[in-house]
Formats: structure tokens, C-alpha cells, sequence
């Protein structure tokens, strides 16, 4: 989507060739982290036979490391640099995300966490080295669109994945490995392009004198380069502000990992028929990542101050989050009835007449969850052959299409989240000198994760207890946590006021 604000015309364009190349790091991080989410029912439930506790542990191992990673990564990144620190994080998480394809059904939770822990170990680079080179190359009043243009990349890989992973995976798992090998050449391709065209501004070749004081214009106080000391930075209440909001993360983290069970378990989506309901999610939450960044950048540009710009779009955010709340209440039902048996009959069905007849015993049967449904179905014709033909089971007792409103409630409230992590992601460059932003973002990011570490262990324990029926707390908070950290981050930094090299207060200049 080519948007962008105005800017004076002999500004020049060498800046949004840097956005592209943040735009395309962030596709690939999402496609690589994206594939364990849309291939969880087929491997929990086709190829390696996990327990939800046991995905839930192998969730944990990515965020244990993500989180590790967000600290050291962000250090490293401020300390060596974008150019650098970027490229070496590309490089880890893409090594470790081919490697998924060497474990064996016999060391499976094992070697699925030990692949996650090093996915995540790499991927905790991609937002604190896109942030800092946002700030480094993008003037306050283009960073939030700048921010939400390279976030949309999130979306694209999420959307790439549910798309790619069915054209090599089949509906029993065959060829799983394949999934998890796609995205190793793109990363080669990015690597070169990002080492060969990325300097920092007074060093590019190819930008004029105009664009690098257009890209200074409106944060003079941002252009030195000193270090800042990582126990200072998080000796200050706006780090805090913004960590404790990236509590929100975990929300996004229950979409990815979890939101393709859910449609799963609830209304029987296995990998083929994700693949629609994942794309439009993710479609709709780039555009919100865009808009949400367009929508402050737009205010600021009508005279808003950049506080108040700010906290209006993050509102709003929050509030397309709110709806989500309600998704546990759409209704479905499988019926055993005449309708079900008329279309298992049909030659097209492929269901045997042996099983037909077994299929019998759930005559008069009504199942308010898919997940409900095939355990039944089992029972009558053996797990193996229940496997074997469950699409077309599921196919032939859903009685309706009602889960298109819980796609558009989660795809509304991904939209949100978006608009949201884009706000705030720009607060950092805002409010902070350039050589703290990749600590301060790689902080946050780590309180987001851990965060997510929770609610994973916390879902895994009540789905497996509970089933499909312990979605109803997870999106619960899913729909109120945005308000309820708003209220957090406009108490502890409600003006943003900017601060030195030193973490010190600027004062205004006098008029």
C-alpha cells in the first residue's frame, strides 16, 4: 500500500527504500513464526499426538527465549548497530526455523522446544533493530506510519503462512517438514540486500543533504549517537509505561499459537479450511496496523499534539479489541441427524458403508464443539479410521457457517491489536534518544513475552481440563486488557514528554 504524508518534494525517497527492507524482515519473521500456529491441529492431533499442555510447553520454550532475546538482543543491536545487529538476527532465527523440519516423532516435544527456544532466541531482533531504524531514518511526524507500514509486515507473513503451508502439507501431515523449509532463501536474499544498501543516513549513498535534514527536521535533540547504559534505561517510568502495555502482547501471542485450535476444536477448520479464515484475520489486522499508524501521523500533521495524537489512536485501537469478548458466543452444533447420514451416503463423501453403519450409534446426537464431535465419531469407528475421514464428517454435520462472525470478531480485534502495537511501538522513538530505543523496545518486548509464557502455561492446563469451553476466559481478557493498559500508559507518561541522551527531561525551548 503505497500511503504516505506529505513531505517537501526535494525531501527525496531513499528513507522508504529502508522502509521496504523493515517491511520484508518482518514478512519473513512472521511467515517463519507463523507455521507452528496453522499446522497445530494436524501435528497435535495427526503426527506427533500432543497433549495441549504439551503445545502449550513448546509455546513456552519460544517465549522463554524470546524474551532471554529481547534483553541481550536490544543491547547488542544498540551496541553494534542496526546493519549488523539485524543481519546476525535474521540469520539465527532462519537456521533455527529450518532445523523444525529435522525433528522425529520420537523426540518430538523435545525437539520442537529446542527448535522454538532458538526461533525465538533469533526472531527477539526483528522489532527492536526495526524500531531503532525507524527512528534513526523517519522523522517524528512520519514514524507512526513508517511503524505501522513495516508492522503490516506481521501480517503478510501470517498471511503467507495459511496460503504456502497447505500447497506442500497434506490433511495427515505428510510432509510437514516441508512447512518449515520455505522462508530459508528469502532470508539469504534479505541478508545480501540489507548488508549491500544499509547505512545510517549520513553515510548512505544515494540520499541528499534535503532528506537527511527533512529526516532530523522535528528531533534535533535526537541526532547524536552516544550510548546509553541499559540499567538507566530501565531506571525510568517511561520504559515502564511502555513495558507494561507490551503486556498486550500476549493477546497477539493467543491469536497466533492458539487462535487456529480454536477454530479447530470449536468448528472443525482443519489445515484446508484455515487457511480462508486466517487470511482474512490477517488481512484485516494489516490494514489495521496501517491505519492505525496513518490515523496518528494524520492528527499530528493537523496541528494534534503528538501525546494527544497518539492516545487517540491507541483508544481507538483498544476499542476494536473490546468485541472479541462476545466470540466464545457464537453457537455451532454437528448434528447426528437425517441431513448428516443423507450426505455421508453420497459417493463424494468417500466414507465407507462399514462406517456408515458404525456412524449409527451417534443417531439423534448434538455436539456444541467439533473437538466433541470427533471424540464421538471415534468412538464409533476407531480413532485411526475416525482420522482417516474426518474432513468429511465434520463437512457432513456442521450445520451451519456461524463461524465466519468468530472470524470477524478475532480479525477486528487482530485489526486492533495492530493499530495499537504500532502507537505504541512509535511512543519509544517518540520519547526516547535513538541509542536507547532498541534497549527500551528489546525490554518491553521481554515483559510482552513473559506475559505470553503465562498465559500459555494458564491455557494449556485449562484446555486440558476443560476443552474447547476454557477459550471463554482467554478471550475475556483478550477483549479488555488494551483498555485497561491505556489507562496504565496515559498514568505513567501521560504528556511523552522527550528525553536527552541522558534519560533527562528536554525542556521546550523558550519561544
Amino acid at each position: 500500500m503505497n500511503v504516505r504524508p506529505p513531505s517537501p518534494p526535494s525531501a527525496g525517497r531513499y528513507r522508504w527504500r529502508i522502509l521496504a527492507l523493515l517491511f520484508f524482515a518482518t514478512t519473513i519473521n512472521y511467515m517463519d513464526r507463523s507455521i507452528l500456529g496453522v499446522l497445530a491441529p494436524t501435528l497435535q492431533y495427526r503426527v506427533f499426538h500432543w497433549s495441549d499442555a504439551d503445545y502449550a510447553t513448546i509455546n513456552i520454550a519460544f517465549k522463554s527465549a524470546y524474551a532471554i532475546g529481547l534483553v541481550s538482543m536490544g543491547a547488542v543491536i544498540d551496541r553494534v548497530g542496526t546493519r549488523l545487529g539485524y543481519a546476525l538476527s535474521v540469520a539465527v532465527w532462519s537456521l533455527f526455523g529450518m532445523l523444525h523440519a529435522l525433528v522425529r516423532p520420537a523426540f518430538s516435544l523435545l525437539g520442537f522446544s529446542l527448535a522454538r527456544f532458538g526461533l525465538g532466541l533469533g526472531e527477539s531482533g526483528n522489532f527492536p533493530a526495526s524500531i531503532k531504524t525507524t527512528a534513526e531514518w523517519f522523522p517524528r511526524s512520519e514514524r507512526a506510519l513508517a511503524t505501522g507500514i513495516s508492522n503490516s509486515g506481521a501480517n503478510v507473513g501470517a498471511i503467507l503462512a495459511p496460503l504456502v503451508v497447505p500447497l506442500f502439507v497434506h490433511a495427515d501431515g505428510t510432509h510437514w517438514q516441508f512447512a518449515f523449509l520455505t522462508t530459508g532463501v528469502f532470508s539469504v536474499a534479505w541478508i545480501v540486500a540489507w548488508l549491500c544498501i544499509y547505512r545510517a543516513p549520513s553515510a548512505a549513498a544515494g540520499i541528499g543533504a534535503a532528506e537527511v535534514a527533512h529526516i532530523h527536521s522535528d528531533s534535533p535533540s535526537e541526532a547524536a549517537g552516544s550510548r546509553v547504559r541499559w540499567g538507566r534505561v530501565v531506571g525510568v517510568r517511561q520504559t515502564w509505561a511502555f513495558s507494561l502495555a507490551k503486556v498486550t502482547d500476549a493477546v497477539w501471542w493467543f491469536y497466533l499459537f492458539w487462535g487456529g485450535k480454536y477454530l479447530y476444536d470449536r468448528y472443525g477448520l482443519d489445515i484446508k479450511g484455515l487457511a480462508l479464515p486466517l487470511v482474512v484475520i490477517y488481512v484485516v489486522s494489516d490494514l489495521g496496523s496501517i491505519a492505525g499508524g496513518w490515523f496518528s501521523s494524520s492528527l499530528i500533521q493537523r496541528g494534534w499534539k503528538v501525546s494527544r495524537a497518539r492516545f487517540a489512536a491507541l483508544l481507538a485501537s483498544a476499542l476494536c479489541s473490546v468485541p472479541v469478548v462476545l466470540v466464545t458466543q457464537v453457537p455451532t452444533r454437528f448434528n447426528a441427524d437425517r441431513a448428516f447420514y443423507e450426505r455421508l451416503g453420497a459417493p463424494a463423501s468417500g466414507v465407507p458403508q462399514a462406517d456408515q453403519r458404525a456412524l449409527r450409534s451417534l443417531e439423534g446426537g448434538s455436539y456444541g464443539s467439533a473437538r466433541e464431535f470427533t471424540v464421538a465419531a471415534a468412538s464409533a469407528v476407531g480413532a485411526d479410521e475416525e482420522r482417516r475421514i474426518e474432513r468429511a464428517l465434520i463437512e457432513s454435520a456442521r450445520s451451519d457457517a456461524l463461524y465466519w462472525i468468530a472470524v470477524g470478531l478475532i480479525a477486528l480485534a487482530a485489526a486492533g491489536h495492530q493499530g495499537w502495537s504500532a502507537n505504541l511501538y512509535t511512543f519509544v522513538s517518540d520519547v526516547f534518544p535513538k541509542a536507547a530505543v532498541g534497549s527500551v523496545i528489546g525490554f518491553g518486548g521481554m515483559c510482552g513475552a513473559l506475559a505470553g509464557l503465562l498465559a500459555d502455561w494458564s491455557l494449556g492446563h485449562v484446555l486440558s481440563t476443560s476443552g474447547p469451553r476454557g477459550y471463554l476466559f482467554a478471550f475475556l481478557i483478550a477483549g479488555t486488557a488494551y483498555l485497561f493498559f491505556l489507562g496504565v500508559l496515559r498514568l505513567l507518561a501521560k504528556d511523552m514528554t522527550p528525553l536527552d541522551e541522558h534519560l533527562n527531561p528536554v525542556t521546550p525551548a523558550s519561544p
